[in-house]
């Protein structure tokens, strides 16, 4: 495939590629209009925010699920990050793109949590689809971007050009979170076969081993992103994964200690805890019972 990738190196090279004129060597903002390359994949050495303005409805590249808008779509691509936006095309017919280098951030507040921004190592499969009000948020962005871009170049430049940047970025975490709230009948069932799948983990013995299911392996076997998984985890129950699998942990320790003949050191044992002790006092944290008490309180 390395020769089927069109690989851009800086912005300016990237503004020559669109037919773009360069008004900053380390940001641009290019209207895509049919853009035709002789490759099928594109990679930027970059920062690449696409606004996707056209995306059919049956179009299933971008991941739209019938509980998402369909004014537009946007996808965010880190350095060096492979695309492509169909089979037939290489970025899309119609939209925008905002590219920026690393090296703008130098220096400013954005470079400092700019990973926190966890939707840059999200799928193209789980990109953002806006309604027709968070369109005109974030064409009111570029707007600005584009203003600051016209202004000649000072030592403010750099520090106001970031701030938009991160002003644009700080609208697309508000617009993820309530995308995660209409998919919620989605995400109800991954959180489902993600429960099936840990407790079939949990019982299977492997904890004993004290090795915990790693965030990736379940992310695959839910057929997503690790930064999309762990997003979804965290929106839908506030916990992390491990935080999530010892919730998971002593829910199978309740019904293990109802069993006749289960004691806590056998159920410590079986769960993998490193001490009875240990697992006595989470449990008694987590339930606000010791584990024999919680087993009186039962019966």
């Amino acid at each position: 495939m390395g020769k089927d990738i069109l690989d851009i190196r800086n912005v300016c090279e990237c503004n020559r590629c669109l037919g773009s004129k360069t008004l900053h060597p380390q940001v641009s903002l290019i209207n895509l209009e049919r853009p035709n390359f002789d490759q099928s994949f594109v990679k930027f050495e970059f920062y690449a925010i696409l606004l996707i303005e056209e995306c059919p409805d049956n179009c299933e590249c971008c991941g739209r699920s019938r509980h998402d808008f369909s004014y537009a779509t946007m996808v965010f691509l880190t350095p060096g990050e492979v695309f492509r936006m169909n089979a037939t095309n290489t970025l899309p017919d119609k939209g925008l793109l905002l590219t920026f280098h690393p090296d703008l951030l130098f220096r400013t507040t954005l470079n400092n949590h700019i990973d926190n921004y966890t939707f840059f190592f999200y799928r193209k499969e789980e990109a953002l689809h806006l309604s027709l009000q968070e369109k005109k948020i974030v064409g009111q962005c570029f707007d600005a971007i584009k203003a600051e871009l016209h202004h000649p170049i000072d030592i403010h430049s750099r520090i106001l050009l970031s701030r938009l940047i991160e002003l644009l970025l700080d609208y697309c975490t508000r617009f993820y979170e309530r995308q995660f709230i209409l998919r919620e009948d989605e995400n109800k069932e991954s959180l489902k076969k993600l429960e099936r799948m840990l407790d079939n983990y949990i019982l299977s013995g492997r904890l004993r081993g004290g090795i915990f299911p790693r965030p990736r392996d379940c992310a695959e076997i839910l057929c997503l992103s690790t930064a999309y998984f762990n997003d979804l985890l965290k929106f839908e129950t506030g916990k992390t994964l491990n935080e999530y699998v010892e919730l998971r942990r002593i829910e199978t320790a309740k019904h293990m200690l109802m069993s006749p003949g289960n004691t806590p050191t056998l159920v410590a044992r079986q769960l993998g805890y490193t001490s009875v002790n240990h697992f006595c006092s989470l449990f008694k944290k987590l339930t606000g019972y010791a584990p024999t008490e919680y087993v009186q309180a039962q019966n």
